[in-house]
């Protein structure tokens, strides 16, 4: 496997990832320097650093550092000193996060949706959206959008998400955003919004409860979603949801 080669497929499919390069050695190590290994935030990993311990140790820190807003970090460790392995010597590894862009899938291609759409992709993220309504799903309304046209809980169920997805919920039945919540607190995400007043919201959360999610499962699912700012129109609506995705995005939000 050509890691620059996976890296760039990653980069393309906007996946964020850390990348563990060796940047030095001394005495008796498992890989020399410029090693290089790739972790994804599900733990999924391209290359080596040396597996064992010291592998265990750096996969740990690169998914914390996802979630961090930090970007780069600089791991000293002593082999056996550190980590109890019987090489003897000493590594230095650099980690990097790579963030091409977060994954944001929005489910509603209203006028919210619209306007979300467009701030989010100004704000670096890879935006698909989901819709039953051509009319509303339309190129015109999202050109640089992947676009799922059809039943959004098929999408929800389909569609590939990783720990390191944003899931926004805001379709045109307030029934519907509950099945799609529910269903969607299930996957991997970094973030899980939905649209709407506190009633609302009390009803969602009353309703999960009902079903047996778990009070974290619960607690996790931002609604009313956004920085409370006051915001009216659709505009308003998406800099205050667009705020809370960046806050997440920088380690300063909830996941």
């Amino acid at each position: 496997m050509n890691l620059f080669s996976e890296m760039a497929r990653l980069t393309a499919e906007g996946r964020p990832f850390v990348l563990a390069t060796v940047v030095e050695t001394g005495g008796s190590c498992p890989q020399k320097a410029g090693a290089k290994l790739v972790v994804l935030p599900d733990g999924t990993l391209r290359g080596t650093v040396g597996g064992g311990a010291i592998e265990h140790q750096i996969v740990a820190m690169a998914k914390d550092l996802l979630k961090e807003g930090v970007a780069t970090k600089l791991v000293r460790t002593h082999l056996t000193h550190d980590l109890g392995m019987c090489c003897g010597g000493e590594m230095a590894v650099f980690l990097e996060k790579l963030s091409p862009g977060e994954k944001l899938l929005l489910f509603g291609a209203g006028h919210v949706g619209k306007a979300l759409y467009e701030l989010a992709r100004a704000a670096g993220f890879h935006v698909t959206v989901a819709d039953a309504r051509p009319e509303w799903l339309s190129p015109e309304r999202f050109p640089e959008a992947e676009r799922l046209l059809g039943d959004p809980l098929q999408a929800a169920s389909k569609v590939e998400v990783d720990e390191g997805s944003f899931l926004c919920v805001m379709t045109h039945d307030h029934g519907l955003d509950q099945d799609l919540v529910q269903m969607l607190a299930k996957r991997p995400h970094r973030y899980l919004g939905m649209i709407g007043s506190q009633r609302k919201a009390g009803k969602l959360r009353s309703r999960l409860k009902e079903l047996g999610f778990a009070e974290k499962e619960i607690a996790d699912v931002r609604s009313p979603m956004g920085v409370a700012i006051g915001a009216q129109s659709p505009e308003e609506i998406a800099v205050s949801i667009v705020a809370e995705l960046v806050a997440v995005r920088h380690g300063m939000g909830p996941k």
